[in-house]
């Protein structure tokens, strides 16, 4: 198993280099919640062609980018933020990092332009797995388990790059591993 570290809230899942699957090739998932039921996690290096205003039409002039969190429940929005000082709300998963809040706050902050781009990310859909889904993926290696970022990783706007930077963050060992190429019959 190339994981050592449990799953946690908090944690980031970092996809094994030749994942085929279109939902999580070359994804960087932050997971918000790991409980009995099963794992949430939002995919944060997969920016739809969508912008805020789009999905909330009340929000007029909302230029944020939205990222596709995952290929479960695309009708739900979601975001994470570090702006607990203006929002006063949220679930703190990991330090200086929080998942939701008051909505109705938040929208009175996005319209007076109170919130910058790199303190709030925005989602449609999340990934979810069930209890055993995520255990069975990470003794088949699809999955490393991280703990080793910093909070500019989770709101970086480089989502081309992110994945690329988590995996050489990881060290040495695993630095090779991002100079892979994403169709291993290019190799």
């Amino acid at each position: 198993m190339l994981s050592r570290l449990e799953p946690s809230a908090g944690k980031l899942l970092i996809s094994e280099p030749f994942l085929m699957d279109p939902n999580f090739k070359r994804s960087v998932v932050l997971i918000t919640e790991h409980e009995n039921e099963g794992t949430i996690g939002f995919i944060l290096n997969q920016r739809s062609a969508l912008v805020l205003s789009d999905l909330i039409p009340e929000l007029e002039n909302a230029d944020y980018p939205v990222y596709i969190g995952g290929p479960v429940g695309t009708d739900t929005v979601h975001f994470l933020h570090r702006c607990y000082n203006k929002l006063n709300d949220g679930e703190e998963i990991a330090k200086g990092i929080y998942w939701g809040g008051n909505f109705e706050a938040l929208k009175i902050l996005v319209n007076n332009k109170l919130i910058d781009p790199s303190e709030i990310k925005f989602f449609i859909g999340y990934s979810g797995w069930g209890v055993e889904q995520l255990k069975d993926e990470l003794n088949g290696n699809t999955w490393i388990v991280s703990d080793t970022y910093n909070a500019d990783v989770v709101f970086s706007d480089d989502e081309e790059d992110l994945w690329r930077e988590v995996i050489i963050n990881l060290g040495p060992k695993f630095a090779h591993v991002s100079n892979f190429p994403s169709n291993p019959n290019l190799n």
